[in-house]
């Protein structure tokens, strides 16, 4: 289920209260800058799916459809009940620079999830009562998980040096 960010919460709420998708067990964000452009490889795919003891990037027989934006977030849910473990995706798409309403108040685990979204990649989430780094040190430049991050590391000092 895709849906637009200012009706995120509304969507969100609807999956858990009306349709029983009571468990959030992750969220992941996607950095998809140059998808669709030339050398981006699409895949052979028939109606029994994929092998995936095949490697199945053949070449460009299909260049991958455009992305909306530039930055996925997808919230994957399960109802839990019965025995049963219906599954569903929530997605929002975003780009450089916007928000998205964060989901803490319809699932508190959201908290864990968006903070690490925010750290890697750098997607705000607004409303979020916490949006501090969460794997990387506080004074960590940039988002790691960006596909413009820039490539390198840090350079290497040897004891004794000035």
């Amino acid at each position: 289920m895709v849906v637009d960010t200012p009706r995120l919460v509304e969507a969100a709420r609807h999956l858990r209260d009306e349709l029983g998708f009571n468990f959030l067990s992750d969220i992941t964000a996607t950095d998809y800058l140059g998808w669709g452009a030339k050398g981006v490889s699409g895949y052979i795919g028939t109606r029994g799916g994929r092998d995936l003891n095949m490697p199945s990037t053949q070449g460009l027989q299909r260049l991958p459809r455009p992305k909306p934006r530039r930055f996925s977030v997808s919230y994957h849910l399960l109802a839990l009940k019965g025995g049963d473990a219906a599954r569903v995706r929530l997605q929002a798409w975003v780009d450089e620079g916007d928000a998205v309403p964060t989901v803490v108040s319809v699932w508190p685990t959201a908290d864990w999830h968006e903070r690490e979204a925010w750290d890697m990649l750098g997607i705000r989430f607004d409303g979020h009562p916490n949006l501090r780094r969460i794997l990387m040190e506080d004074e960590w430049e940039g988002h790691p998980l960006r596909k413009d991050y820039p490539i390198g590391g840090e350079p290497v000092r040897f004891s004794g040096e000035p």
